[in-house]
């Protein structure tokens, strides 16, 4: 039915609706509108079931269970759980990149523009822990394309933090891989005991030493 969520996407023995699934009947949305829905839901749900049981424990029962969707639902979106993984990787790359390009300060030292931009990062991690383990725990599961996803977010966060910095040199530009590899295992040591506050507490240290470093290479601290 045109703009209806249907009673088969009711979540299996719950009673009623999964979280964030739109109500039963007539609801004025459009087709894509409630596809879409039903999109974001079942990347939500992926995450959600990935933190808890892991990425090869994960089935797409486990999926649609979550999020109040049917299996043919589930495959008239993805073609096998890893590329709904994959989507929901990408999704959550996406909306950490815009954080950063948004916490990007045009003017300012280059400590200032890290410390708003690492800020902006944690915090982002720190919001969604579930995306966040995903991100950097569960993707190693996931095969080589997931890495490759990977990879390239990675050299995406390299690239920022050097033009903030401004690390033109191939020394600098190391020295930015470094920071960033560090960064990643060090948040990914905190989401594997549940600290999510500790994520956030990250910023500040690492904007201390950032600022040693550019004092010892000749750059200036606020």
């Amino acid at each position: 039915m045109p703009g209806a969520d249907t009673a088969a996407e009711a979540r299996p023995g719950s009673g009623g609706r999964a979280p964030h699934q739109l109500p039963r009947g007539r609801h004025g949305l459009t087709r894509e509108r409630v596809a879409q829905h039903q999109r974001e839901r079942m990347l939500r749900a992926l995450a959600e079931a990935v933190a808890e049981k892991g990425y090869a424990a994960t089935s797409v029962a486990d999926i649609t269970n979550r999020a109040g969707t049917s299996r043919e639902t589930f495959y008239q979106q993805f073609s096998s759980k890893q590329d709904c993984f994959i989507a929901a990787y990408e999704a959550a790359a996406g909306k950490i990149l815009k954080r950063l390009r948004e916490a990007s300060q045009p003017t300012g030292t280059p400590l200032e523009r890290f410390s708003h931009a690492i800020t902006a990062y944690l915090d982002a991690l720190a919001a969604e822990p579930s995306f966040a383990r995903l991100f950097l725990v569960e993707v190693y599961a996931a095969g080589p394309d997931a890495l490759q996803n990977r990879a390239h977010l990675q050299r995406r966060f390299v690239e920022l933090l050097a033009e903030g910095l401004k690390a033109n040199g191939p020394t600098e530009r190391f020295a930015c891989d470094i920071l960033v590899a560090g960064i990643s295992a060090m948040v990914t040591a905190r989401l594997a005991v549940g600290d999510i506050d500790g994520i956030r507490n990250l910023a500040a240290p690492l904007t201390d030493l950032v600022g040693q470093a550019l004092s010892a290479a000749g750059g200036s601290r606020p």
